[in-house]
């Protein structure tokens, strides 16, 4: 299943907006808080998915019955780009354990590439809701390959992707070959464009680059 979050009218549309314009995109600390916020708006979405239990709370005057969340979900995250998002998610859900994976492209002469994954840090994920940031499915090899990467940790019983720009094209791989098919993709907008250097187009530029300043 993919959710679109823009498609509904609130106020979350603003601050992909923002990630988008090119004039609030030269500064970097409000570029990172735009991902952070939509990673906590994602958060919450995704949250109304869970299982809740009821538990007794002693206030000042008296106990009353609260809800809390059955297990702690594990959140991890593609560097570099996917760390805003990350504490945005983390923010929400507090208690989460948390994994990262390092992979990157490496291009080559003829202007094609390969993603490489390099490390992988994360807990034990059999059986738990493993919450995975990216902030661009572009081709959707990213994703795919952190995942089969991460399953050396354990096998998550469902995968949520978050994402604040995809393209059509990105979306539709990763539908077709992530190895599982308990999965949701949680999105911002989806773009219909991708070019030929798989840069997605009206898109919103490196955000690598923007949350953390260009890499040589």
């Amino acid at each position: 299943m993919v959710h679109i979050l823009s498609e509904q009218k609130s106020i979350f549309n603003q601050y992909v907006a923002e990630l988008r314009d090119i004039s609030i995109q030269k500064d970097s600390m409000r570029f990172r808080r735009n991902l952070e916020r939509i990673g906590e708006i994602m958060s919450y979405e995704i949250s109304k998915t869970f299982d809740y239990q009821t538990q007794e709370t002693t206030t000042p005057l008296g106990v009353a019955a609260t809800s809390h969340l059955t297990s702690q979900p594990v959140i991890a995250t593609i560097l570099r780009a996917g760390l805003p998002m990350h504490i945005g998610v983390l923010n929400y859900f507090d208690k989460a354990e948390n994994a990262f994976i390092s992979a990157y492209r490496r291009h080559h002469k003829d202007n094609t590439f390969d993603i490489h994954v390099e490390y992988v840090s994360s807990p034990n994920l059999d059986g738990k809701t493993l919450i995975l940031c990216d902030p661009m499915i572009a081709t959707g090899g990213s994703i795919v390959l952190a995942y089969k990467a991460i399953l050396a940790k354990g096998t998550p019983k469902h995968v949520h992707i978050v994402s604040a720009i995809s393209s059509r094209e990105g979306i539709d791989f990763v539908r077709a070959n992530m190895p599982t098919k308990n999965f949701t993709i949680w999105c911002g907008a989806i773009d219909e464009e991708l070019t030929a250097h798989s840069y997605i187009v009206p898109g919103l530029g490196d955000a690598g680059d923007l949350a953390f300043g260009e890499k040589i």
